[in-house]
C-alpha cells in the first residue's frame, strides 16, 4: 500500500495540475477524503468485538457489557483529532508545493522529511541511532540542499522565480510537518495503556482522516471550490468524465499512502516509515521523468545519488545489526521491543 500510494499519489496529482486543475484546497481534500474506504473493515472489526463482549457478558452473567464504537479514551480521540488537523495543514502545504514544482523536484524535497522525522523521533520517542542511520539522514539532507542551491532551471512553464521558490519552501515545510506528525503518532501509540490492537489502529486512522478532511472542506468552502468544480471539470483537457475519474483515483491512491505510513508507524516506528516514504520518493522521481518527460539535470542526478547512498547506508546498518544479533544468539524475547510488541527495526 505504501509503495503504490507514495509513488503514485504525486504523479496523479501532477496529472490533475498539468491538464487544467487549479484547486489547491480540492487537492488537499483528495489526500484524505478516501477514509470512508476503511469504514467497511472497521465495521467488521466492531461487530466482531461487540459479539465477543456479549459472549463475555453472558458467561459472567453480566448483561451490561459495555459496547461502544470507539474503544479508546476520549483524551486519545482528541489527540488523534489534533493530529488530523496537523495532517490537513501538511496536505495543503504539500499541494501548494507540488503545484509550483515538477514532480521529480518536489519528490526529492519531500524526501528530506526523513531528516525531520529522525530529529523529532529522537526528542519525542527517544529513537536510538546508529552511525549508519545518522549517515543516511545527513546524506538525504545534503541531497535536498543541492536542489535548493542549484534548482530553478526546471520551472514549470510560465512560472516566475518567486513562485518556484515559494513552491520549494512550501514543500520543505510540508516535509518538516510530516516529520513532526509521525513521531507524535508513534508517541500516542506508546502511551495508550492496555493491548494496542489493529482495531485501535483503524480507529485512529479514521479519526485522523475525518479531521484532516474537515480541515480541507473548510478551506474549500472559503475558497468556493465546490462551486468551481463543475466549471473546472468542463474545461479539463482530458475531458469531464476523466476529470472525475482522476479525482476518485486520487482519493484511493492517497488513502493507500495514508494507511501505509500510519501502519508502519504502528507496527514498527516512525523512523522506518520515514525511510520507506523517502525511498519511494526516489521511485516517484524516476517515474516523473519517464511519464511527464521532466528535465533531469546534473543537480537532480547528484541529489538522487546521495539519496540512494543514504538508503543503502540505513539498510546496511540494519543488516549488520541483525547479523550481529544472530551471531551473538540473542533470543527474540530479549530484543528491544516497541510499544506494540514488535522488535524495533
Amino acid at each position: 500500500m505504501l509503495a503504490l500510494g507514495t509513488s503514485g499519489g504525486p504523479l496523479i496529482l501532477r496529472l490533475y495540475y498539468i491538464h487544467g486543475g487549479k484547486r489547491i484546497w480540492l487537492s488537499s481534500f483528495l489526500q484524505t477524503a478516501g477514509f470512508p474506504i476503511s469504514l467497511l473493515p472497521f465495521s467488521i472489526f466492531s461487530i466482531i468485538r461487540r459479539r465477543r463482549l456479549l459472549v463475555a457478558g453472558d458467561n459472567n452473567n453480566n448483561s451490561s457489557a459495555k459496547q461502544t464504537m470507539f474503544t479508546m479514551k476520549p483524551l486519545y480521540l482528541i489527540a488523534f483529532a489534533a493530529i488530523g488537523l496537523l495532517y490537513g495543514v501538511d496536505n495543503i502545504l504539500y499541494c501548494y508545493g507540488l503545484d509550483r514544482l515538477p514532480v521529480s523536484t518536489a519528490s526529492l524535497v519531500t524526501a528530506t522529511q526523513l531528516g525531520f522525522t529522525a530529529i523529532m523521533a529522537f526528542f519525542i520517542v527517544r529513537q536510538k541511532f546508529s552511525a549508519y542511520s545518522v549517515n543516511a539522514v545527513v546524506l538525504l539532507t545534503i541531497g535536498a540542499g543541492v536542489l535548493a542551491l542549484h534548482g530553478g532551471g526546471d520551472r514549470v512553464g510560465g512560472e516566475s522565480s518567486k513562485q518556484y521558490v515559494m513552491g520549494f519552501v512550501m514543500s520543505l515545510m510540508a516535509a518538516a510537518m510530516f516529520g513532526v506528525i509521525m513521531p507524535l503518532l508513534e508517541f500516542l501509540y506508546s502511551k495508550m495503556k492496555g493491548t494496542i490492537t489493529y482495531s485501535v489502529m483503524m480507529e485512529s486512522q479514521l479519526v485522523i482522516g475525518v479531521f484532516a478532511t474537515l480541515f480541507s472542506v473548510v478551506g474549500m468552502i472559503i475558497n468556493n471550490d465546490f462551486k468551481e468544480i463543475p466549471k473546472e471539470a468542463k474545461q479539463f483537457e482530458l475531458g469531464e468524465a476523466n476529470y472525475y475519474l482522476v479525482l476518485v483515483a486520487t482519493c484511493i491512491i492517497w488513502h493507500l499512502n495514508f494507511l501505509g505510513t500510519t501502519g508502519i508507524t504502528f507496527c514498527a516506528s516512525s523512523l522506518l516509515s520515514g525511510v520507506m516514504v523517502s525511498l519511494m520518493m526516489v521511485v516517484t522521481e524516476v517515474l516523473a521523468v519517464l511519464i511527464f518527460k521532466e528535465q533531469f539535470k546534473a543537480e537532480k542526478g547528484v541529489s538522487l545519488a546521495l539519496s540512494l547512498w543514504g538508503f543503502l547506508s540505513y539498510f546496511y546498518g540494519e543488516f549488520k545489526q541483525a547479523k550481529k544479533l544472530k551471531k551473538n544468539h540473542i533470543p527474540k524475547e530479549e530484543l528491544p521491543q516497541n510499544h506494540n510488541g514488535f522488535p524495533h527495526p
